[in-house]
């Protein structure tokens, strides 16, 4: 490789080769010398001067024009200096463009050396550093166009070499057999050949090939897009396969010395859809293999080891867990309540197949979209079963009228056994024969009813009717002893504000949907109105958005309950809790105005943050007027709360995502909460002497008495002041 170097000097033009060491040398002595001629003409004169003191004149002559010589000595030693000191500095540069060619040379070389023995790693750390002397080349701005050039190329020509190399390697590692036609049966000729490294009968492959192979692709910034290809390639014509056919499974054989071959293989089998554990079993096989001869291989330093198996999950993970749930959970779904029970093998299924994704590298995290659905069966259940309940409906109801069926008196549509609303058996039992006693005694001796009392008469009704009752007393029975789910409602106030407005729209549109279709259908007299649907679906909302509200009040006054009744508060743990307590209400309602914001209507959102405000605003006056005792400390420190409560309370009031738009909303808050003005009374009494209070109570007709009784504004004077003539003076003027 130096006569490489060489010849592109050569190519390049002559680099100046002057000996700067001799130059510098000669210099020096230069100056020496100049120096040395100074003091001997300085010495000379001064001889000259020290017998004769009479020629002070021709002495100062000399002298100055010894000044002269030496201010013009002076000035050409600065300028030799200057010259000298660029001359210096090109020639450092020079040197700096020699080294990084010294460099690049000896990376080239141990570049080639590593590569013709297979050390890939090594190679590549050569190329980077080879390169790098390159990047240091091209930043010098004097250094000669053809040079770079010449050097740029070869450096591009050798990562290309390098690369070609490393894709071969890879190639021998990892041999795909693909079907080349697509077809139903195409699949069974994919075939995967895991190499343990190199190729058949190569013995002079070292152990650590394959690890050697990953790092230098890694090294190159190729790996990523190896695998990328390759978890491709993976998916579609293993993988997905394998999710989506049941009778497809994957055959792993062993070849000794060599590694591991997985092919597609077809079994028989009359389901329609996967089993979930066998589209686990199935893709597990097929990556535990290649975790075992492929992927399960570190590299990477100490610091950064990786393996390649993270980086496949990476890439196919996503596809792949849609893919299960999409083709094969979707239809595990119970189709009854009855088998919701079973699903939980379903789960736990699914998380064993996480767990040994995880284990080998292939998942990282927590909890997954995959494992999520799963988990989440109820709600797919009850998804699933409206769907299949609507479609089964609906067909009935299409079908046609006149095949039908003849009802007499005996038939009696058959209902399960339903369960006790109330009560365990022996309860049941025993009411069971209380009522039959009671009915022996009444009926004795009255008339009793006729058999066929409620009991159609002797007709024909279409067929499809029969099945449609028959469907509805299905569906019900399955709902009967079913939890209602209102989990997303209550946990989630944002689904609570829209299943509310939803209600309210369907409504709204009831109202006038019959009315404004009549006049133009067929069967004017026939027409269904909807007016008798708006109750329950106004109900429905209200009761959603009400259980939800109460959620947020539980949870409110749990935060105000582990404030110590608001007592004691000269003590500063005490008042630190209250404090948090307080905060913690208020943040809460912060959050809830966030979340309300432009999704509820304005007058019900001010109405729903003003109630929770006024049951937080509650809470603290009856803890308030509940003390006994109020020294000064802790009138201080409660009207410290009750002002964080005045003063930032207004702010949660934000129904429009435009803040301007919203301080017309925050002036409002006594109109939505009505304890407000009694909070700013109880925060001024708490900080107000006795006559003051006399004052704002005004005989009755002031602002005190309009929030607070004369028992309350007595009992709150007495905790707030000691037993004294003034005191007493001033309960007695608390009168209406």
């Amino acid at each position: 490789m130096s006569s490489f170097v060489t010849e592109v000097l050569a190519s390049s033009g002559k680099l100046e080769k002057d000996d700067l060491a001799c130059k510098v040398s000669k210099l020096s002595r230069k100056v020496e010398e100049t120096k040395e001629e100074v003091t001997d003409m300085i010495n000379k004169k001064y001889i000259e001067f020290m017998p004769s003191m009479e020629g002070a004149e021709e002495l100062l002559d000399q002298v100055e024009s010894v000044s002269k010589d030496i201010d013009l000595l002076k000035s050409c030693i600065e300028n030799e200096y200057a010259k000298l000191k660029q001359q210096l500095e090109k020639n450092t540069a020079v040197i700096d463009l020699l080294q990084h060619l010294q460099e690049f040379d000896t990376a080239i070389e141990e570049y080639h050396r590593a590569l013709q023995e297979k050390n890939y790693v090594v190679a590549a750390k050569q190329h980077g550093k080879a390169r790098a002397s390159v990047d240091a080349l091209k930043a010098w701005k004097d250094t000669e166009l053809p040079l770079v050039h010449a050097l740029s190329s070869e450096i591009t020509i050798q990562r290309e070499n390098l690369t070609y190399h490393l894709g071969e390697e890879w190639q021998k590692l990892a041999v795909w057999k693909l079907p080349s036609t697509k077809s139903n049966y195409s699949f069974l000729k994919t075939a995967l050949h895991l190499n343990r490294g190199g190729s058949k009968g190569d013995e002079s492959v070292p152990h650590a090939l394959l690890p050697s192979i990953l790092q230098a692709l890694s090294i190159q910034g190729e790996l990523h897009k190896k695998i990328k290809l390759f978890g491709q390639v993976l998916f579609k014509y293993m993988l997905k396969p394998l999710i989506i056919y049941p009778s497809l499974v994957v055959e792993v054989s062993s070849q000794p010395e060599q590694g591991a071959v997985l092919s597609l293989q077809c079994t028989e089998t009359k389901a329609e859809h996967p089993d979930p554990s066998q589209v686990y079993t199935k893709v597990l096989t097929v990556l535990k293999t290649l975790h075992e001869h492929l992927f399960g291989k570190f590299f990477g330093d100490q610091k950064n080891e990786k393996k390649v198996s993270e980086i496949l999950g990476d890439l196919i993970w996503e596809e792949m867990s849609e893919c299960i749930i999409r083709e094969c959970l979707v239809h595990s779904i119970p189709a009854n309540s009855s088998q919701l029970a079973e699903y939980s093998e379903v789960i736990k299924q699914t998380e064993d197949f996480e767990s040994s994704l995880k284990e080998m590298g292939y998942l990282i995290g927590d909890s997954t979209d995959l494992l999520k659905y799963a988990r989440n069966i109820n709600c797919h259940f009850a998804s699933k079963k409206c769907q299949d309940v609507i479609v089964a409906a609906r067909k009935l109801m299409t079908s046609e009228m006149h095949n039908t069926v003849k009802i007499t008196p005996e038939y009696k549509l058959s209902i399960p056994k339903l369960p006790s609303s109330s009560g365990g058996e022996k309860e049941r039992k025993e009411s069971s024969k209380k009522r039959a006693h009671y009915d022996q005694q009444s009926l004795e001796n009255e008339k009793q009813l006729s058999p066929n009392t409620l009991c159609l008469p002797v007709c024909r009704i279409s067929e499809s009717v029969q099945q449609l009752m028959e469907l509805a007393i299905q569906t019900l029975s399955e709902v009967v002893g079913s939890s209602p789910q209102w989990d997303n409602f209550l946990k989630l106030p944002h689904l609570a504000a829209i299943q509310h407005n939803n209600c309210m729209f369907i409504a709204h549109h009831l109202l006038t949907l019959g009315f404004q279709f009549k006049p133009h259908l067929p069967l004017k007299d026939g027409v269904a109105y909807f007016v008798d649907l708006v109750p329950g679906f106004r109900r429905l909302g209200a009761r959603c958005f009400v259980a939800q509200m109460n959620v947020q009040k539980a949870e409110m006054l749990e935060r105000l309950s582990t404030a110590r009744n608001f007592s004691n508060l000269d003590d500063e743990d005490n008042y630190s809790v209250a404090s948090k307590a307080i905060r913690q209400v208020i943040h809460q309602l912060r959050r809830l105005g966030k979340v309300w914001q432009d999704v509820l209507p304005v007058n019900i959102y001010c109405k729903a943050i003003g109630t929770l405000l006024n049951t937080a605003i509650s809470e603290l006056i009856n803890k308030i007027m509940m003390l006994e005792d109020i020294s000064n400390v802790d009138g201080e420190r409660l009207r410290t709360l009750c002002q964080t409560i005045i003063e930032e309370g207004p702010l949660v009031f934000n129904p429009l995502p435009d803040e301007n738009k919203n301080k017309k909303y925050q002036e409002e808050v006594p109109v939505y909460v009505k304890k407000w003005m009694t909070l700013k009374e109880i925060s001024m009494v708490l900080n107000a002497n006795l006559q003051e209070i006399v004052d704002r109570w005004a005989e009755g007709k002031g602002p005190l008495a309009v929030e607070f009784s004369c028992n309350e504004m007595k009992s709150l004077i007495r905790a707030l002041f000691k037993n004294t003539e003034r005191r007493a003076a001033a309960l007695a003027k608390i009168v209406k």
